[in-house]
Order: structure tokens, then C-alpha cells, then sequence
């Protein structure tokens, strides 16, 4: 029997718990907060995050960290991506020999400029070989919902990457495989900062051609820093790159996108991120893909202008004009 341990239970890792505990597979999904975990556990629901979803008999929820990691086949890591480093910290002492790990988080660790999968490695090196990474256009109320959608799961091991696809597939989830961690990962964490641009582009109004506009050179940008750092330019043609692009750019059930939208209209960020209990990571993506674009020399305009929107507060207004008024050139530049 395959048994499994979910740690963080927000919407994704919620969904991911449900996905899989649906098969009949042990799931257990662990919270660092145990009167939520133990509310959880007796409300068989997580009212917070995803409501409305009750929890099978197969998934078990747990602030005991060891309960969740001891003795299981794979581990899912939903954190955030900023704090991924001390939950995997807090976690290895309980990994097995031949756990496979899986992130299903979408940023890039700011200050040391890690993807996930490299935060994993440093902090478990006797399971670097064993680590995979979950990306794709994945809202999780529409895959709660089990409404019809493709992810992909990367990771240096081919048969790793088997193994987690084999683990997470079912009738309305098709997952394919890949060898591109590099691009998979910033494909997913890339494109949070685009969705929030796509959302400011919404709350103002500028339309379709605008955001179908922006979408496309959001993605110009996103390879340019993907390809500089080593990744498969077709990666980003798939489903790391122009679809998970497409669905956060454009559901209102994107936080990111969300976000933008409220940005548009005036509110302040404090005040966006003071009002949710979710985690936006497009916001601190920002920060760690225009140092990464200093480091590999790469031109990020949208980024460049989402940055001064978000930390210096720029009118999205100006970062658009500022936007359409640079110096013309060829589209494949």
C-alpha cells in the first residue's frame, strides 16, 4: 500500500490531499498550527482554505510532523516558497532512504535566488536524486471540483518522474512527465508575477487585445530568463509555461491575479496582503526574478515596472505608458 504525506494545507495542498486520498491511496496532510489541524481533522473539511470539500476516510490530518513524514512512500511540499527551507529543515530528520519528494510550490527563495527543487536538495542532499517538481495550469477549486486539466512533473531521475506521475493521475487529472526542472519550475514561478500585471490590466479596463498582448510578451520575458538559466526553450510552450500562464492570467480564481485587479483599483499592497489568509507569491517572486535577471543579464520590463508598482508605488497607469513607450524593436529580440 502507497502512503503519502502532504505538508501544508492551503487550497493546493488541501486539493492534493483530496486528489489523491480519492484514489484510495493513506493520505496524511499535515498543518503546523494543531488546534486548525485537529478542527480539521473532526470537521472532516477545510473551512479556511477550501470549503465545501469533504475529506474521504483514506485522508488524515496531523500537526505531528513525524506522523506525517515517518515511513511514507512520497512527500508533497506545498508550503510557501519562502518558508519551504525551514519546513524541509523541520522534516528531514523523518525522511526515509527512499522517499520521493514532490514540490508542488511556485516561487524562487529570495536572497539566495534558489528554486525550489534546489532549496529541497541543499537541505536533503542524500535525496537530491529523488526530488520532483508539480507545475501546470492547475486552479485548485477547478481541480477539487474534478473538472478536466493536465500538469506536468519534472525531475532529473526519469523514473522519478514516472513514479509521481504514476502516484498523481486520474480520470480528470493527466499528468506527463519532463526532464527540465530548470524550466518547469521558473515557468511556474514566473508566471505569478505576469498574472498580476493581467490583473491590473482587468481593474483598468484595457481589454482583451491589451492583456492577450501582454500575456505574449509576458511569456517572451519568462523565457529569457528561463533559457539564460539553463532551461528547455520548448518548456515553455507547454504546460509550465503558456498554461499555467494562461489560467493564472486569466481566472478570477488566480490570487495573483486578484491581486492586480486590487492594485488597479487603488488599494494599497500592505493592505491587499494584510486581507487574506492566502499567499500571493508573484508579489516576492518580483523581487527574486529582477535579481536573477541581473545576474544572467536579462531584460525584464514588465518585471521592472510590476516591481515599482508593488514596492514604490508607482501608478499602474505610468508602468503601463512607460511600457508602450520604449524603444521599438524586432518581436524575437
Amino acid at each position: 500500500m502507497v502512503s503519502v504525506g502532504v505538508i501544508g494545507c492551503g487550497a493546493w495542498g488541501t486539493t492534493l490531499a483530496l486528489l489523491l486520498a480519492k484514489k484510495e491511496i493513506a493520505t496524511t496532510l499535515w498543518d503546523h498550527q494543531p488546534a486548525r489541524a485537529a478542527e480539521m481533522q473532526q470537521a472532516r473539511e477545510n473551512s479556511l482554505f477550501l470549503p465545501g470539500f469533504p475529506f474521504p476516510d483514506s485522508l488524515m490530518v496531523t500537526a505531528d510532523l513525524a506522523q506525517a513524514v515517518q515511513n511514507k512512500d512520497f512527500l508533497i511540499l506545498v508550503t510557501p516558497s519562502q518558508r519551504m527551507r525551514e519546513n524541509v529543515r523541520l522534516l528531514a530528520a523523518y525522511v526515509g532512504r527512499e522517499t520521493i519528494l514532490v514540490s508542488a510550490s511556485k516561487g524562487v527563495e529570495i536572497g539566495t535566488l534558489k528554486r525550489m527543487s534546489e532549496i529541497i536538495a541543499e537541505e536533503l542532499p542524500e535525496a537530491q536524486a529523488r526530488i520532483a517538481m508539480l507545475s501546470g495550469p492547475n486552479l485548485s477549486r477547478e481541480v477539487a471540483q474534478e473538472k478536466p486539466t493536465a500538469a506536468v512533473v519534472a525531475a532529473i531521475n526519469e523514473q522519478i518522474a514516472v513514479q509521481a506521475r504514476d502516484l498523481l493521475t486520474t480520470a480528470r487529472f493527466r499528468v506527463y512527465t519532463s526532464c527540465d526542472l530548470v524550466g518547469v519550475e521558473l515557468g511556474g514561478a514566473l508566471k505569478n508575477i505576469i498574472a498580476i500585471g493581467a490583473g491590473i490590466n482587468d481593474g483598468l479596463g484595457y481589454g482583451e487585445n491589451a492583456k492577450a498582448a501582454f500575456i505574449a510578451r509576458g511569456l517572451a520575458e519568462i523565457s529569457r530568463l528561463g533559457i539564460a538559466a539553463g532551461a528547455n526553450p520548448l518548456t515553455f510552450a507547454g504546460l509550465a509555461g503558456i498554461g499555467d500562464l494562461i489560467a493564472t492570467c486569466a481566472s478570477p480564481l488566480s490570487r495573483n491575479q486578484q491581486l492586480g485587479k486590487r492594485l488597479a483599483a487603488g488599494e494599497k499592497l500592505d493592505d491587499i496582503l494584510n486581507s487574506t489568509h492566502s499567499v500571493a507569491e508573484g508579489v516576492w517572486t518580483t523581487r527574486a526574478a529582477l535579481q536573477l535577471a541581473n545576474r544572467y543579464n536579462v531584460d525584464m520590463p514588465i518585471t521592472q515596472q510590476l516591481s515599482l508598482v508593488l514596492f514604490a508605488g508607482l501608478d499602474p497607469r505610468k508602468a503601463v505608458l512607460e511600457l508602450m513607450m520604449r524603444d521599438p524593436r524586432a518581436e524575437l529580440d
